[in-house]
């Protein structure tokens, strides 16, 4: 059925009831009881065809629902006359189901409004003319103008001096972030600041925001095992109710009690609360920047009990960076930051990426290169300012010299030395590492106490690398030299101590994301293969953001298992009421329309979930400058 005239379908329904009640009040306030009980029977009968239509469309499903107790309740109050009674149950249930898209599209809100930010155009600047142009025609290498208030359409590199993008609708970040000449963008960003240029480095429909999109679009479309086991209840529910009824009749002859207990059994309880706190879940991770798809992988999230963590990119940067820089002659450090720096700018090697980024970090003026050779996966050799400088590996360095072995070795796990040679002298050693993510060993402690009791690293590293950087974690266990499916087998042997989530970004860890209970991609900008196997994707690159999706995922389980219990036991108690005579079938009515309202309101209270650990996630954007890939020097 087509979404837009079901809508319309529960508006019309409502107002049908509506409009029963009210004018059959008014006839009987003037003494026409019995047009009175013709324009609430009025009011009942399209709400209980609607009903039973659903009911027989769901029954050809195989699905027994708990709509056939609001069907059974219409239709016995009609059958004994109890007119009033069937159209409080007939506003009570037409009114639920509106609540409950209502609430429903509440909860979704900011997820839809990630949707519909989706750009249509782009400007593109080609030859000195602007033009408009639909997002399939923009390729890699094209130049976009980004104007104030635009959103950026596709991924892409800074083209202009600086930019200042707002990325809150992507990672939850309030301040808007300065990018400099270079850095990378993802698209779904809002230029907050001036008009800049944006270089395209990926397709509209590879960009991040495509398959941000896309994830959304399954999380709307999916249904938690909760709600699943609602249906399955609905069942057993059901019988209790028909039973009840049956037996309040049997027992004193009086069919209109059985009618009443009816009236005051709803399904509204289960089949509302579920869906409205679990989306309403998802709603708010989405806001702390933790894109969960489903509610399915929201209900697992906070069961888990084993985290195991892959290392490069997830534990760690995933970049090297210099660690010390140790002297041998007698230049300064700058002085070999400076050499090293100036030759390295020839080179697309992430070490020399990195040591140019540091040079120009600390201020450092770099002159052009000349006469640059490069060994691919070894170093670089030519000119600066007049004079021979060799930068690479140790090896490779002494080999230029002519000299058999490197004055100076790999000086701890995990590191590696770039040798600086100037007019044939060794000078010094610049020692690189794959550093810790700020605020790793706090993380961790705040997984423990969200009660994940095991967390473990899995890695590909050998194991004195992995040792080395993970000194002073205090992991359960660390895991080295592993491959792909010894990854899997990993997973699959830590679900003894229960449900398992595995972390890690490559396409490496992509089938070890999908043998886990819960798959987690780290950054929208990760490899595809890990995302699309992930059942939730961190939207920027920090790991911290695990703490608030998690607690978020916690919470709105709680606020939906608290929704039913207390809704299904207010309901019981009512029905027992009803059977011994103490509520007549309006008031049951009347009072599980109160249950129904308190039990959604409830269930909303998922929107306004804050965090404990909130305010200790990363603030900013990972702006590394994107630095291509190669082998360590």
């Amino acid at each position: 059925m087509n979404p837009l005239f079901h809508d319309r379908l529960k508006v019309a329904l409502l107002a049908v009831a509506l409009l029963g009640l009210v004018s059959g009040l008014g006839l009987l306030a003037a003494g026409q009881a019995t047009f009175a009980g013709i324009a609430w029977a009025a009011g009942v009968i399209p709400v209980l065809v609607a009903l039973v239509v659903e009911i027989l469309r769901s029954l050809s499903k195989g699905e027994v629902g708990l709509d056939i107790v609001a069907a059974l309740s219409m239709s016995a109050a009609l059958l004994f006359g109890e007119t009033l009674a069937a159209v409080v149950v007939a506003l009570m249930y037409s009114g639920g189901t509106f609540l409950e898209s209502f609430a429903e599209g509440r909860a979704r809100r900011e997820m839809s409004d990630l949707l519909s930010r989706v750009p249509r155009t782009a400007t593109r600047e080609r030859d000195g003319v602007l033009d408009d142009v639909p997002l399939d025609e923009i390729a890699p290498g094209d130049l976009l103008l980004i104007r104030q208030g635009d959103v950026a359409p596709v991924d892409g590199i800074v083209e202009s001096k600086r930019a200042m993008l707002d990325q809150s609708a992507l990672t939850g970040e309030s301040m808007p972030a300065r990018l400099e000449h270079g850095h990378d963008v993802m698209s779904g960003s809002t230029n907050a600041g001036e008009a800049f240029h944006l270089r395209v480095a990926r397709r509209a429909a590879d960009s991040t925001y495509a398959g941000i999109v896309r994830l959304v679009e399954t999380a709307q479309a999916s249904k938690a095992p909760m709600a699943r086991l609602a249906d399955r209840y609905s069942l057993l529910f059901l019988s209790v109710t028909v039973v009840l009824a049956t037996a309040a009749w049997w027992f004193t002859g009086d069919p209109i009690r059985a009618v009443a207990v009816l009236v005051v059994a709803t399904p509204c309880p289960l089949i509302l609360a579920v869906p409205v706190a679990l989306v309403a879940g998802l709603s708010r991770a989405a806001h702390f920047g933790v894109l969960i798809k489903g509610a399915k992988p929201l209900e697992a999230l906070a069961r888990i009990k084993t985290l195991i963590l892959d290392k490069t990119g997830t534990l760690t940067e995933g970049r090297p960076q210099i660690v010390s820089i140790d002297r041998h002659g007698d230049m300064s450090e700058d002085e070999i930051l400076y050499f090293a720096a100036a030759l390295d700018q020839a080179s697309k090697h992430p070490m020399a990426l990195a040591i140019v980024a540091a040079a120009r970090a600390r201020g450092i003026a770099l002159p052009i290169p000349e006469n640059v050779v490069e060994t691919p996966g070894e170093g670089v050799a030519g000119s600066i300012d007049g004079r021979t400088v060799v930068v690479g590996g140790a090896k490779f360095a002494a080999a230029q010299r002519g000299v058999a072995d490197p004055e100076n070795a790999l000086v701890e796990a995990g590191a590696a030395v770039v040798s600086l040679d100037v007019d044939g002298k060794f000078m010094g050693s610049l020692v690189m590492a794959d550093a810790l993510r700020s605020g790793t060993a706090e993380m961790l402690a705040g997984l423990r106490g969200l009660g994940i009791p095991r967390i473990l690293l899995a890695t590909g590293d050998r194991r004195a690398v992995a040792e080395a950087v993970t000194q002073g974690l205090g992991l359960d266990a660390v895991r080295a030299d592993l491959t792909p499916d010894q990854k899997v087998l990993l997973v699959l042997s830590e679900r003894k101590n229960g449900p398992v989530m595995m972390v890690g970004d490559g396409v490496n860890d992509a089938p070890a994301l999908a043998a886990a209970d819960i798959g987690v991609a780290m950054g929208a900008r990760g490899a595809a293969a890990s995302a699309e196997a992930a059942d939730v994707v961190l939207l920027v690159d920090h790991l911290d953001r695990l703490l608030p999706g998690i607690e978020v995922a916690q919470r709105s389980r709680r606020i939906a298992i608290e929704s039913v219990v207390a809704g299904i036991g207010l309901s019981i108690l009512g029905m027992m009421a009803a059977a011994f005579g103490f509520l007549t079938p309006v008031q049951g009515a009347l009072l599980q329309e109160l249950i129904d309202v308190a039990v959604i309101l409830n269930a909303l209270r998922a929107l306004r979930i804050v965090p404990r650990q909130a305010g200790r996630i990363a603030g900013g954007p990972d702006d590394a400058r994107s630095s291509g890939s190669g082998l360590a020097s």
